[in-house]
């Protein structure tokens, strides 16, 4: 098995048949339970991959092929992934939830979507929260990764369908990501270069405008 590439946070492996994703860091039995979770509860209802089997810091699932949304966009076919993020976000909402909420995955975007056929991955910050939290995140992967395709937005929105929130709304909810995450990588590793790359992010995120 080789490293696959997209693999941030985790140690994440493949043989072309399997991947074996290994939870690091802060938090990470948790968020192996949650991806775990996701999995199991949404197979056959969201384009997830297969779970094969776990461990006590590691998840399998089956290897899926399908061309990675990141280089899709730098390919110069922003518009059709984006309006494939809009249209599988409104399918992630409509998942029945509780309490005035919505299904979040946590980390939505391009960097997380394969295409033909369409799969997203990484669960492990699921959650149940406000319908702002994923589209934000997929504008700020956009804004930051993929700057030259800024204009390409609105195939992100009116895929969607829904109303979108207020630019004041998306940036908060924004900050908000972005907060968590160099808090995460604070306590990882106090002082380190992820929470100093965090801490600029915020500062880049707070200055945009609409």
């Amino acid at each position: 098995m080789g490293h696959l590439r997209h693999g941030y946070t985790n140690s994440t492996i493949g043989d072309g048949f399997f991947v074996v994703k290994c939870y690091e860091g802060p938090g990470a039995e948790a968020r192996l339970k949650t991806e775990r979770t996701m999995l199991r509860r949404y197979k056959g209802r969201l384009p997830v991959p297969a779970l094969v089997r776990e461990s006590g810091s590691s998840l399998t699932t089956r290897f899926v092929t399908g061309e990675h949304g990141q280089d899709l966009i730098e390919e110069g076919r922003a518009a059709e992934v984006l309006a494939a993020c809009g249209r599988l976000l409104q399918r992630i909402q409509s998942m029945p939830a509780r309490s005035g909420k919505v299904l979040v995955h946590g980390d939505f975007g391009p960097q997380n979507l394969l295409l033909e056929p369409e799969t997203l991955l990484d669960w492990e910050w699921a959650h149940l929260g406000d319908p702002v939290e994923d589209l934000a995140w997929c504008e700020w992967i956009v804004r930051t990764h993929h700057p030259e395709h800024v204009a390409a937005l609105p195939y992100l929105f009116e895929a969607y369908g829904g109303e979108v929130p207020a630019w004041a709304d998306r940036q908060a909810a924004m900050l908000a990501r972005c907060e968590e995450l160099a808090d995460f990588c604070g306590r990882w590793e106090p002082g380190g270069p992820g929470e100093k790359e965090w801490r600029a992010r915020i500062e880049a995120t707070a200055s945009w405008a609409a």
